[in-house]
């Protein structure tokens, strides 16, 4: 019995498939489509030589009530768009193939606009790019989807968009990912305190000298398939670096506000290029709940024997709080907020945490009542390792900060003495190739986590004069590393802007209140003048230290989840908590990939903008230097670093 098609849709386009397919199939033809769709339709075509989004939402509607599959093609702006293959019931709708098409272009904003009014106009009836050959090529394409489909064989459009120039006639197939938030297909649930509990399970080791639970090249093509494609990838406009001393690749997550970069550093661009997508996707899960609905919205008051207190992370000051213009306002435990679920390790019970503290681009505007960043979030191939870089991230920049905000004279490193011939020549390439010494800085806190400080000086009479970077790692060598190709980064690809720019970078060395973005930072410290600053660290006058002599922390362990412990141990006798925030979202779990926000209350966070400083209700910072016998007595906050943080 031949199969029974429904063509939805006027002009060229529809007439040219309802041709093709008529000779092999029954066929029914219909200008428009109608609530009541036949019982024994195997197919619907809604097919236009324009672009009218207000039927694709209706064919959303009707044919998901009727559970009827259905393909379509148009033409938008010249260009002629077949598929994806919707199947009712199933995540991945033509309205989330036009959410990632649209963002991928660069008019994303413009064309996100133009969308919503042709909904509500009509839409373009014919574009005028619509050739004959065009809409030939795409009924061709069309009529050889419908024959896979209907005989049950895997389609080119399942999960996919065909997009050809209607001009050029060049054409190629793009994949694209489900919107976990999508108004048709999404199907996230609710946030709870049961979907918040986390009971750590063994996270095996790939090798013994490894910190993580999977290899790279056992996700490879995953990641580059799902994630990573010009035109409709949660990640496009893959880019190499060629002037910095290593192999430096960057990948774009495309916003409405703007595009976001994300970079991989390590010594072969192939791995860069993973790194810098993983780093997109970890971005992409920080940015504002995609895995679980936000359903709590109350005052701290109401909440308080269940929520963590805002005060405890680090909040602005009364005075940042009361400037002119200072986009938050002071916390206010009255007012009701948007609230996550998260998982306390020190109190052993899911904890409620400020949607603003865990998400850090939400609740800006009303609800927004501190400067949050990514620190603390982390990929993994577990939610154990997760977990753990996490960790890591928190203690790199806690570390970073509190040297800088208690002016710590840290004990210099010998790189040398690591014993580790790949540092060795990492040191010496930047040196080579750079231009740059290293400077080494054991900057680990009362946990005794191995976390570095790292600074390159520069050799040369051009370019940024001081770069500063950090890491933390159970590993010392691994931190050093890390803190390397950060560091490594910014040299020579930044001198000629640091030149052009060297008179902004003055005035803010004479008016912090200038450093505004996060590219100051470390700018402003690339000004020779600003090398003063950094005194505390580069006038030490004592023989350089060895790994052995400053690094105690010991790891056997060949699972990841037994070193996660030995954390949370540390942290638990010091009676600091460790909250997780599950961020993982469906975009991650297909490919067993988890992501957390991490906070660790007391532990200094990580700000860009020396107008958003946040250190009001962290009194760890005036207690530990003396504890660390870095002075003999606790700090006032008038004693703390007045000036901008380097941290670039």
């Amino acid at each position: 019995m031949s199969s029974f098609v429904i063509i939805v849709g006027e002009g060229v386009l529809a007439r040219l498939v309802k041709n093709e397919l008529s000779a092999h199939h029954q066929v029914l033809h219909k200008s428009i489509l109608e609530e009541e769709v036949p019982k024994n339709t195997d197919l619907a075509l809604i097919l236009d030589d324009g672009w009218q989004p207000a039927v694709h939402q209706k064919a959303e509607e009707v044919l998901r009530k009727t559970g009827t599959p259905w393909l379509r093609g148009f033409v938008s702006f010249g260009e002629g768009v077949v598929g994806p293959l919707v199947r009712p019931g199933e995540a991945g709708c033509s309205q989330c193939a036009d959410m990632r098409r649209l963002m991928g272009g660069r008019d994303r904003t413009e064309m996100w606009e133009l969308q919503r009014g042709m909904t509500m106009a009509g839409g373009i009836g014919s574009d005028p790019w619509s050739s004959s050959t065009g809409l030939l090529q795409m009924a061709c394409l069309i009529g050889a989807e419908v024959q896979n489909v209907l005989k049950g064989d895997q389609a080119n459009s399942e999960g996919k968009v065909y997009l050809i120039d209607m001009k050029t006639l060049k054409g190629s197939w793009h994949s694209f990912l489900p919107d976990p938030l999508c108004p048709v297909c999404g199907q996230i649930p609710d946030d709870s305190r049961d979907l918040a509990r986390i009971s750590l399970q063994p996270s095996p080791k790939i090798s013994s000298g490894s910190f993580r639970c999977r290899p790279l090249e056992e996700i490879e093509k995953d990641i580059v398939k799902d994630y990573l494609d010009n035109r409709t990838g949660l990640l496009n406009s893959k880019m190499y670096d060629l002037m910095t001393p290593f192999a430096d690749s960057s990948v774009t997550l495309p916003m409405l506000a703007g595009d976001e970069g994300t970079a991989g550093r390590t010594h072969s661009y192939e791995e860069s290029v993973l790194t810098a997508i993983l780093e997109g996707v970890e971005r992409n899960c920080g940015i504002e709940p995609r895995g679980k609905r936000t359903v709590i919205y109350d005052s701290y008051r109401n909440l308080e024997n269940q929520a963590l207190h805002p005060l405890k992370v680090g909040v602005h000051t009364r005075e940042q709080y009361a400037q002119p213009g200072f986009p938050f306002k002071s916390f206010d435990p009255n007012r009701s907020i948007n609230w996550v679920w998260g998982y306390s390790f020190l109190e052993e019970r899911p904890v409620l945490v400020p949607e603003r503290l865990a998400y850090y681009s939400v609740g800006c505007e009303s609800q927004g009542f501190i400067y949050e960043t990514s620190n603390g979030c982390a990929l993994g191939g577990s939610l154990e390792e997760a977990i753990f870089y996490g960790m890591m991230e928190v203690v790199e920049r806690d570390s970073f900060l509190m040297t800088w905000y208690a002016k710590l004279n840290l004990p210099r490193l010998d790189p040398f003495t690591a014993e580790d011939q790949e540092l060795e020549l990492m040191v010496e390439r930047m040196r080579a190739v750079a231009g740059y010494d290293l400077y080494l800085y054991n900057s680990t806190m009362e946990h005794g986590i191995p976390s570095i400080w790292a600074m390159a000086k520069n050799r040369k009479e051009k370019g940024l004069n001081l770069i500063c970077a950090a890491g933390a790692h159970l590993d010392p060598v691994r931190a050093v590393k890390s803190a390397v190709h950060e560091l490594a980064g910014m040299m020579l690809n930044l001198d000629e802007k640091f030149e052009a720019n060297q008179e902004k970078y003055e005035r803010m060395l004479y008016d912090s209140s200038l450093v505004k973005e996060m590219d100051d930072h470390g700018m402003l410290y690339g000004l020779p003048q600003a090398e003063e600053r950094l005194s505390f660290l580069l006038d030490h006058n004592g023989p350089m230290r060895t790994f052995k002599e400053e690094f105690k922390w010991k790891s056997n362990h060949m699972d990841l989840t037994d070193d996660l412990r030995d954390l949370l141990q540390a942290f638990r006798q010091l009676n600091l908590d460790v909250i997780v925030v599950d961020q993982s979202t469906p975009e991650t779990t297909r490919n067993r990939l988890y992501c957390v926000k991490v906070l660790i209350p007391g532990m200094l966070p990580m700000t860009f903008g020396h107008h958003l400083t946040r250190l009001t209700g962290l009194e760890r910072v005036l207690r530990v230097p003396m504890e660390l016998g870095y002075t003999n007595q606790p700090l006032t906050p008038e004693q703390l670093n007045p000036y901008p943080h380097p941290f670039p």
